[in-house]
Parts: C-alpha cells; sequence; structure tokens
C-alpha cells in the first residue's frame, strides 16, 4: 500500500478492519513517526531544523512562520495540514490518521491532545478504528489541555478554554469552555475582548 492509497482511505471516513492492510500501513508509520518525534524531541533545534523536521513528520513542507516547542508526539504525522503563522506550545499529541487541518495564525496550547480515530463500539469488533477529520480554522485559540475529538470542526477566531473536552464543533468568533465543551460567549472581534 502506498501512503496516497492510505490517506483516502482514512479520508472516506470508513471503519478500517484490524486485521486489513490499512492498519499494517498505519502501523508501520507509526514508527516512522516515532523515529522522527524522538530526533525532533531530542536536544536543542533551531526554529528552522524544528520547521525541517516537522516537514520530514508531515510529508510535506511547513511555512518557515511555523513555530514548535517541543515535545510533541504523533503516531502518524503522514494526515497533518498546517497554516502560515501556527505555534505549538510543549506536549502537543495528534493522533492524525483521520485528518488534521489547522489555518493561519493559530495557537496551539500545552498538552493539547487531538484525536482523530474512534473504535467500533461492537465488542467483536473493538480493535478496528473510524477516523473522522479535525478541522481548525484561522486565528484559532485552543488553551493548554484541551482535549478535541473526532469530527470536530472549530471556527476561525474561536478560542477554546483551557481544559475543555470539544465533543462537537465550535462556531467562528465563540469561547467554548467545560467538559463537554459549550459555548459560553462570542469573541467581540473589535477589540479582541472575551
Amino acid at each position: 500500500m502506498e501512503l496516497k492509497e492510505f490517506l483516502e482511505i482514512m479520508d472516506s471516513g470508513k471503519e478500517v478492519d484490524a486485521t486489513s492492510q490499512t492498519q499494517q500501513f498505519m502501523l508501520d508509520a507509526a514508527q516512522e513517526a516515532l523515529k522522527l518525534t524522538a530526533e525532533l524531541n531530542s536536544g536543542y533545534h533551531t526554529p528552522q531544523e524544528i520547521c525541517m523536521i516537522f516537514s520530514k513528520i508531515i510529508g510535506k513542507r511547513v511555512d518557515p512562520s511555523f513555530r514548535l516547542f517541543p515535545p510533541f508526539y504523533t503516531d502518524c504525522g503522514k494526515n497533518i495540514t498546517i497554516g502560515k503563522n501556527v505555534f505549538f506550545n510543549a506536549g502537543c499529541k495528534f493522533q492524525d490518521q483521520g485528518g488534521i487541518t489547522i489555518g493561519d495564525d493559530t495557537l496551539i496550547g500545552h498538552n493539547v491532545v487531538l484525536a482523530t480515530l474512534n473504535h467500533s463500539l461492537s465488542p467483536e469488533k473493538r480493535a478496528n478504528t473510524v477516523p473522522a477529520p479535525i478541522r481548525i480554522g484561522k486565528k484559532v485559540w485552543i488553551g493548554s489541555n484541551v482535549t478535541v475529538l473526532p469530527g470536530v470542526t472549530i471556527g476561525d477566531g474561536a478560542v477554546v478554554a483551557a481544559g475543555a473536552v470539544v465533543t462537537k464543533d465550535v462556531p467562528g468568533n465563540t469561547v467554548a469552555a467545560g467538559v463537554p465543551a459549550r459555548v459560553i460567549r462570542s469573541v467581540d472581534s473589535s477589540d479582541g475582548k472575551v
């Protein structure tokens, strides 16, 4: 199986059988991701070196404006797309098989988890996975220790408060908080206050 075919299957949202060739490809991709994240997370790297290593992790060039404070973890890497002026703080964990897209000027806080896979609810198929993408818009701020679950879209200009668990879409220019996260107010875009 080639990467393109794997991504097409994952982007389809169809359940992946735990004994399939797709699952084996996922396991192999995880080994490469573990190797590259170990490189990223060991020792000091300049911002330019981080961009270079991160580009290897995701399999495409990232903009030089990208900033990341290690450590960073992913168990795939090949289904991440990020815009310009994006920042990841330390300790982020991305499970990106289902696809993660992050828009320009977005800030991701410490220890954020983005998870794009669910498991089958059927006990007989529990090891099977079901991918669903996470889409994060432009100028979004995701606070520390947030978890975003599969299939969620976070609109442009939204803020997700620290510690939230995001189980459903967050409209643009709103603030979401809590477990599960819910919209608590809007963002006043004229002065940036919430």
